[in-house]
């Protein structure tokens, strides 16, 4: 927890009632962004997100697994995300465990929809390679550098940036009777399929200090805050999914407003996380 006078308490408060935060944002306005790809060679793709004091990275790695039998036409993705001991003092010990389970369920919950795999944002079908005998599994790790507040927001936009870095493998199956119907797979070494990221959302979660809500929350500015209403939205506006936390109740007509928020504000994040991209591009091609 962020230890803060009543003095510090009553100035973040009055700050978000008038529309002028401690760090001169208004409600609806985020930190800066930046963004470097392909940071972990070893990882099919990878993503480093800083977001004010925020940072964090990460990473996919793609492996040739055979789909379950419920979901014979569909691949997997499974999402982890652990919390660096340094990131911040309360994450010492075991702190972080609690958090970094609440954070891949979140993630979870926003990016790949049900158990089925229904209202995934990540196109499992685009997985598979031989129906019922291969598919890709995607194993999508989160890690957060430094905290000050707002990581779930930022670990999404990492792992659409991530996921945009990545190349699939491209593969060539045959089928051998000798070998009982089972596909041959052969893996290219050089050739890679760019992962189509165009329905990946980004989460915009808005936090509700006293009467208002606010974007890109801080870590001081959380402690104030009563509830937390998380929104993945994809670039057309669709919503993909919703998570809420903190304890206080919420009137259906307040989560309303607030996921029209942040279909609104999202428009801005997607055009400020496309800039960041074509800044760590241009960087990359120096």
């Amino acid at each position: 927890m962020v230890g803060l006078s009543e003095g510090e308490k009553h100035f973040i408060r009055g700050g978000i009632a008038q529309d002028l935060r401690a760090d001169g944002r208004t409600r609806l306005q985020f930190r800066a962004l930046t963004v470097e790809t392909g940071i972990i060679p070893q990882a099919n793709g990878s993503a480093r997100v800083r977001m004010g004091a925020t940072e964090v990275i990460a990473s996919v790695k793609a492996e040739l697994g055979k789909p379950t039998i419920l979901h014979p036409d569909k691949g997997k993705v499974s999402i982890y995300v652990d919390c660096s001991p340094t990131a911040a003092p309360m994450f010492e010990g075991r702190g972080s465990e609690e958090l970094s389970a609440e954070l891949s369920v979140a993630l979870q919950r926003c990016l790949l929809g049900g158990k089925s795999g229904a209202g995934a944002a990540i196109d499992l079908s685009s997985l598979i390679v031989v129906e019922g005998k291969a598919c890709w599994d995607l194993y999508i790790d989160g890690l957060v550098v430094s905290s000050d507040g707002n990581l779930l927001d930022a670990l999404a936009a990492a792992i659409k940036v991530a996921l945009s870095d990545t190349g699939i493998p491209k593969v060539n199956v045959s089928l051998n009777n000798e070998t009982d119907g089972e596909p041959e797979v052969d893996i290219s070494d050089e050739e890679f399929l760019q992962f189509d990221t165009s329905g990946v959302p980004v989460i915009i979660t808005l936090t509700k200090v006293g009467k208002h809500y606010i974007v890109d929350a801080t870590s001081e500015e959380e402690s104030q805050m009563s509830s937390a209403v998380s929104v993945s939205v994809n670039s057309h506006g669709q919503i993909c999914g919703l998570t809420k936390r903190g304890g206080a109740g919420l009137d259906p007509s307040v989560i309303f407003d607030m996921i029209s928020v942040a279909k609104n504000v999202s428009q801005r994040f997607y055009t400020l996380l496309e800039s960041a991209i074509a800044a760590a591009e241009a960087a990359a091609d120096e």
